[in-house]
């Protein structure tokens, strides 16, 4: 039984140099590699949230960069509207006073244009009646009353009534 006992040693120290072997192995060259690929995997885990957080940084700041930009919008707008009633109120007041002038205006022309008119008609009235009056005047007066009128025309002349 000797031989089957040193076959059932050998197989036992046998196991254990294997096993020291293999957890030798493994501690000097497969842990580290395993460690290192956990490391590894850990770091690319890590750098993917602090991405994800950075790019939640960013969209917060872009959803404030568009609320800013959408409320100067607002104000942009609300500005615009307030410049054209403005504008619209400025060029009607002085559509208003240029209309205004121009009635005016008008309106003193018209008076000069009636009184020029009303001048000219007077001017026709007196020169067709002054021609009746010496159509009619050479009917009327003959050559004694002419020298007499013309005399004491002249008379009244001298003496200053004209």
């Amino acid at each position: 039984m000797n031989l089957q006992l040193l076959a059932q040693w050998s197989q036992i120290v046998g196991a254990i140099i294997f096993l020291i072997a293999v957890v030798a192995i493994w501690n000097k060259w497969i842990a580290p590699g395993v460690k290192a690929y956990q490391a590894a995997k850990n770091a690319e885990i890590a750098e993917a949230e602090s991405r994800r957080e950075r790019m939640r940084a960013s969209v917060a700041e872009a959803r404030a960069e568009v609320e800013r930009a959408d409320a100067d919008a607002r104000t942009i707008q609300l500005r615009i509207v307030s410049t054209v009633e403005a504008e619209r109120a400025r060029i009607l007041a002085d559509a208003k006073a240029e209309a205004d002038r121009i009635l005016r205006n008008s309106e003193g022309e018209l008076d000069r244009e009636r009184l020029a008119a009303r001048n000219r008609l007077r001017i026709e009235f007196i020169e067709k009646a002054l021609a009746q009056a010496r159509t009619d005047a050479v009917s009327r007066i003959d050559a004694a009353v002419d020298e007499r009128l013309v005399g004491k025309t002249v008379e009244d002349l001298t003496r200053g009534r004209a």
